[in-house]
């Protein structure tokens, strides 16, 4: 299949060429995937979904143009590399478009083992997802449920230059979620939780996932509204991500090139505190970010964009390295619809030294907060506002539910004022452990 892909991707280059571009590249996407849902047991949705996209960049000096198709006979190919070529010429120059330098283009592909040959059939995909949602309900408490659902899938995603560049590779997904609810009239509370991996033997028992969606629901009955305060905030694994989330937007080239950053000036300057170190891995064995190239081409490798608490460097692919006058770091992200721009890959927050229960008792009172709502979030200034819930920690120790509450600070203070637990476990594209987060305000009753 990867094959066909890159010839496909060659053969529109070749036919964008001779209508007068002077570069083009093409990415051809083939995927397919199994999805179903289930609720009380009863199958409610099946779906299966098979699709091939063409994205082209043709570009003649520097102008550039994107187009994107599906079909792929030779009268189809003739109009997209047709489309693409108008466009570029009636589009403006930008002076900093362009290929990646060829020296800095992977020629080589290591096997980061991100796909498993196993499809699973619709029979199995809902034994997993009616397994899930039964262990959920088992849970003492559980009134009514939201459904499970399970899925499959499979993509193989191939890039080709005009400069010589050709390489695909395939990757796989299985994942198992359920969201149940607890609890009678208006006292009634919901939570969730799934599991998604390459391989199906690296994915959770469906029965363990359901079992801990029934657990957290249970524990978030009978919440309280607390009022309002400064207080230290805990960070849960599974939020605590977010805050990754919004470092990596704040360091990408195109956010710093526009000045549109609020860590646009903090480039070798101590950002977080001596204890965190982040790393951003595309060669990880089974990640779900892993790739052995970027959306240009170039050869992807790990960085430490933050090291000892230090801000290291930017995500940059050629573009925005360019504009800033750098070098890509591979870390370009390339859709079908449009131009390469950067992104982060496998992104983690080292983890930290202290379990979450030493953490937990050095503070003695706190926000231990298990969901966030909405994105209260400002990049250019770093002013944070999110909705929460969770739990209060009294005596260190999470004593009961929270609910209603919003927490808010500045992203740059929250940075400095940041500790991490030695929980960190790797279940998503970006993972972080529990982080500590001192001094944030509280809005409440």
């Amino acid at each position: 299949m990867s094959d066909a892909n890159l010839d496909l991707a060659q053969k529109i280059i070749d036919l964008t060429l001779k209508l007068g571009a002077t570069q083009a590249d093409a990415l051809v996407s083939d995927s397919a995937s199994l999805s179903l849902s289930c609720r009380m047991g009863e199958l409610e949705d099946c779906e299966r979904a098979e699709s091939r996209d063409i994205g082209l960049r043709a570009m003649i000096g520097q102008q550039q143009a994107f187009v994107s198709g599906s079909a792929v006979d030779d009268n189809a190919l003739a109009q997209l590399a047709q489309r693409a070529v108008d466009m570029a010429n009636a589009t403006p120059e930008d002076r900093y478009c362009g290929f990646a330098p060829k020296d800095r283009l992977a020629d080589s592909f290591p096997d980061l083992d991100i796909s498993d040959t196993y499809e699973p059939s619709a029979d199995e995909l809902q034994a997993m997802a009616v397994a899930c949602e039964d262990s959920a309900r088992a849970v003492t408490g559980i009134t009514n449920s939201e459904g499970a659902g399970a899925g499959w899938g499979s993509s193989t995603t191939a890039l080709a230059t005009s400069d010589g560049f050709a390489g695909s590779y395939t990757s796989t997904s299985f994942s198992v979620s359920c969201a149940v609810i607890g609890g009678e009239g208006e006292t009634m509370e919901r939570d969730y939780a799934s599991h998604t991996a390459r391989h199906l033997e690296d994915l959770e028992a469906p029965a363990d996932i359901g079992t801990r969606a029934g657990e957290r629901t249970i524990g978030r009955l009978n919440a309280r509204k607390m009022k309002s305060c400064k207080t230290n905030v805990v960070y849960h694994p599974r939020v605590s991500s977010s805050l990754l989330g919004h470092l990596a937007g704040a360091i990408t080239g195109t956010s710093i090139a526009r000045g549109t950053s609020f860590l646009r000036e903090e480039m070798g300057q101590k950002i977080m505190s001596d204890s965190i170190t982040i790393c951003d891995d595309p060669l990880r064995q089974r990640g779900l970010r892993s790739a052995a190239f970027d959306g240009e081409g170039v050869v992807t490798q790990s960085f430490n964009p933050v090291v000892d608490g230090v801000l290291q460097s930017w995500f940059l692919d050629s573009a925005s390295a360019r504009q800033l006058g750098l070098e890509t770091n591979g870390r370009a992200g390339r859709g079908i619809g449009g131009p390469p721009s950067p992104s982060a890959t496998n992104l983690y927050m080292q983890a930290g030294t202290q379990s979450v229960e030493a953490l937990l008792k050095d503070i003695g009172t706190g926000f231990y907060v298990t969901e966030l709502i909405g994105m209260g979030v400002n990049g250019v200034t770093g002013d944070y506002s999110r909705g929460a819930s969770g739990f209060w920690i009294e005596n260190g120790e999470i004593s009961y539910a929270v609910s209603e509450m919003t927490i808010a600070g500045n992203l740059k203070d929250m940075f400095l004022h940041m500790t991490p637990a030695d929980d960190l476990e790797f279940r998503n594209g970006v993972n972080a452990p529990t982080i500590l987060v001192e001094g944030m305000s509280l809005a409440g009753l």
